[in-house]
């Protein structure tokens, strides 16, 4: 890991209590992980979950973390995922080095074990088709039946295999099974397939095979030949893990790894299913896997949140093996966490409402220069020019404000950030009767610093000056589903029904203070009393800087989930 945040105390879960007994027990000299990622798609924040505990267990325990790729279907995969996969992993903060692997690299010798499992008399070939065979599985409480090529001896069953290898057969004209228990209580055991014809040139291979073994088959023995000690999965290979020890005990496996399952994450206000986030890119309702209301690494690296924000949420939420349903403000409020430890601050008007100081000299302009951040002197001070007419924010201002409103209204005052108490005088409006402009004043002994006796403003503003500022396109990005379970109201389970409308909005008005137009893609900022944005990395242009908003200042969504958990 380049940049590692561990905590002062040593991480404490089932899957690391597990480890140290075996270190001490002698069982392993050595621990040896993987991140085994299937190239047919962009990762998500539950795999980054993985990827720390993968990753982490072996910086922890000095091991070592192989980065494979279960690349054995050629039909949904892409080099473009495994650039993606390998740039998501190092984002994150770890190295794989010399143990970069792909299940591809296997493919002979997993031949040669499914050779091996049918001169036991371990496996055979099916002739039937996939529907035949889903028939004959039986259900949850029916045991299923045996295949009419069950029965072929091993002599016929190496003769088909071969030639399934030499390209002989076409598509589903035949699939190696194992032969286990048709009868068997887990339906994962009743002669599960292992091979299957598939014609299509590999990304690695090219047209070199014409079979591909299924990940069931291909997971454990890529493991023993990679010397793992502990495969941590999902809790969704739990009843796998039987298929997964029997092929290691029928077969001369070089080690005996052993299956852990932990909690996936499942986060409230989207959706991870693989299937859904290619459903949400290829109908349109998100503007590719980067989007930046995607919860995919990539989403969330372009929205601006840093790798260590994840880290901490991935720590935050910790491992086991109980089913949780994380809300999304911990992840947000991690954000947070980090951001205000890097971002240097900035003043930013995304709305602009012109105010004219009318006894501020017309030619003169002064500097002040706060701090680029204040909890950190060493990133030194920044100059922010300031001058007759100036920009505040719109909704700084009210014409008929209700108690307690301590922001610029008529004949009120306000301090502007870092300068001067200014009063409203006079508003003016456009042709339509819309505030359109305001005539201030400000007091000269009110400076920033300096001590005016007898003056108390409770309200402070941020400003930008109109001879100075530089206009920037702002992009407001919010969740993108508007309920905490997406589908889970619907009958049929339409979770594009609970997209929210107003997951990004637009706004191209925005004034920021000068010397952010030097600012590089990917760069974050808090703009003060707004959130924190970051520099676009992929659309901001020369002539136009691009801000995404990473996330707000505070959990703005905590008072509707409030409102609505009242109406309920």
């Amino acid at each position: 890991m380049t940049d590692k945040t561990s905590s002062p105390t040593p991480a404490t879960d089932f899957i690391r209590n597990i480890i140290r007994e075996d270190l001490a027990s002698g069982k392993h000299q050595r621990i040896v992980t993987r991140f085994p990622p299937e190239p047919n798609g962009h990762l998500h924040i539950g795999h980054a979950k993985s990827i720390q505990l993968n990753f982490g267990i072996a910086n922890e325990f000095d091991g070592n973390c192989f980065m494979r790729f279960d690349d054995t279907n050629p039909l949904k995969e892409d080099e473009e995922y495994v650039e993606g996969i390998l740039q998501d992993v190092h984002w994150m903060g770890y190295e794989w080095g010399e143990y970069l692997s792909y299940a591809s690299d296997y493919f002979e010798e997993l031949y040669e074990f499914a050779e091996e499992l049918i001169k036991k008399g371990k496996a055979y070939v099916e002739s039937l088709n996939a529907e035949e065979i889903r028939e004959l599985r039986g259900t949850l409480t029916e045991p299923g039946k045996n295949s009419p090529f069950r029965d072929r001896s091993i002599e016929e069953n190496l003769k088909l295999f071969r030639e399934m290898r030499a390209g002989k057969f076409s598509d589903g004209a035949h699939v190696l099974r194992a032969k286990i228990d048709m009868a068997a209580a887990n339906i994962n055991l009743r002669d599960p397939v292992l091979y299957r014809i598939r014609k299509v040139p590999h990304q690695r291979t090219a047209d070199q095979w014409c079979i591909y073994p299924l990940y069931d088959f291909t997971h454990g023995l890529s493991d023993a030949m990679e010397g793992v000690t502990h495969s941590l999965c999902t809790l969704e290979f739990e009843d796998h893990r039987p298929l997964y020890d029997w092929i290691l005990a029928e077969v001369s496996a070089p080690c005996l790894p052993r299956q852990i399952e932990f909690s996936p994450l499942n986060l409230r206000y989207t959706v991870l299913s693989k299937r859904r986030l290619i459903q949400l890119v290829e109908e349109g309702h998100v503007n590719g896997w980067d989007d930046p209301r995607m919860l995919t690494l990539s989403g969330i690296r372009r929205r601006g949140y840093p790798a260590s924000a994840v880290r901490l949420f991935c720590e935050r939420i910790g491992i086991s093996k109980s089913e949780n349903n994380i809300d999304m403000s911990v992840l947000e409020d991690c954000a947070r966490e980090e951001l205000d430890k890097i971002a240097p601050r900035a003043m930013a008007v995304l709305r602009p409402l012109k105010v004219v100081i009318t006894n501020y000299p017309e030619d003169k302009t002064e500097e002040f220069e706060p701090a680029r951040h204040p909890k950190n002197p060493a990133m030194g001070s920044r100059k922010v020019p300031f001058s007759r007419e100036i920009y505040i924010d719109h909704d700084d201002f009210r014409e008929d404000p209700p108690p307690n409103y301590f922001r610029l209204a008529p004949g009120k005052e306000v301090r502007l950030r870092f300068a001067y108490v200014i009063r409203c005088d006079e508003v003016i409006y456009d042709t339509e009767g819309k505030v359109n402009e305001l005539r201030c004043t400000y007091d000269q002994a009110t400076r920033s610093g300096a001590k005016a006796e007898g003056r108390k403003v409770k309200g402070i503003i941020h400003w930008v000056s109109t001879k100075h500022c530089v206009p920037v396109e702002v992009r407001l990005y919010d969740r993108l589903f508007a309920k905490p379970l997406p589908g889970s109201d619907d009958p049929e389970g339409n979770f594009l029904k609970d997209l929210n409308l107003n997951s990004v909005e637009t706004i191209n008005s925005c004034q920021v203070e000068p010397g952010l137009e030097e600012a590089q893609p990917a760069e974050v900022f808090q703009f003060e009393r707004v959130g924190y944005f970051c520099v676009d990395s992929k659309e901001s242009r020369p002539d136009t800087l691009v801000f995404n908003r990473t996330v707000t200042l505070r959990d703005t969504w905590a008072k509707l989930e409030q409102e609505q958990t009242r109406q309920s």
